[in-house]
């Protein structure tokens, strides 16, 4: 339990180190949140009521955020393909300059990747443990990576070395999904441990890249 309680604890300075109060480059805390979640959401989850979702915010004051986004040229909204009286929030170029030059989780980003890939992984791997045992003991589900949901099938298996031609689909959504969507965050998720992770596939050839 003590080494427990100080990993913890580490992990709440850690958290420390991005948490602050009113705001950095002229958007609050709250909104890099939303501006960084519709950057790595998938487009399924890329709605107002997804984002108000994710943040643990009412639907008036995601449309606030989304506002304040949209009044800073960060975010636009385009009709959905799938239902044109719904939107899907899309972020600018400019927004993605924004979040690469000034998200104030960046540095922490930038240390924990100089611990090196193996490193990252395990540590990843780690922190999505913990947070499996307390979805569980609280009866939640947060958004996660695609690749990781029960909905995610493989239509075809991969026929080149890096499996370049993988086609996979979303059953919950009943659409196709593109290798590199499942590496993007879905508020849909639902988690499952028998079908083989595609992250492995992904974590090769990144350790692979480093040697």
């Amino acid at each position: 339990m003590p080494l427990a309680r100080e990993a913890v604890e580490l992990l709440v300075q850690a958290a420390r180190a991005w948490y602050f109060e009113g705001n950095q480059h002229g958007l609050r805390d709250r909104e890099w949140m939303a501006l960084r979640f519709l950057g790595r959401a998938n487009r399924f989850s890329r709605t107002p009521s997804a984002l108000a979702g994710f943040i643990g915010a009412t639907r008036a004051t995601a449309s606030q955020i989304v506002k304040t986004l949209e009044s800073k040229s960060f975010l636009v909204r385009k009709p959905s393909q799938e239902d044109k009286r719904s939107v899907v929030l899309h972020v600018t170029p400019q927004g993605e300059k924004c979040l690469s030059q000034h998200d104030p989780i960046n540095h922490v980003v930038n240390a924990v990747n100089s611990l090196g890939t193996e490193e990252c992984i395990r540590l990843r791997d780690s922190l999505r443990e913990i947070l499996n045992h307390l979805d569980a003991a609280h009866q939640r589900l947060d958004a996660s990576i695609c690749r990781d949901c029960m909905f995610l099938a493989e239509r075809s298996p991969g026929t080149g070395k890096g499996r370049t031609t993988a086609e996979f689909m979303c059953r919950l959504y009943r659409a196709p999904v593109s290798l590199e969507e499942t590496e993007l965050l879905c508020t849909s998720f639902e988690r499952t441990r028998d079908r083989p992770k595609i992250e492995e596939h992904f974590d090769r050839a990144r350790v692979a890249s480093q040697g």
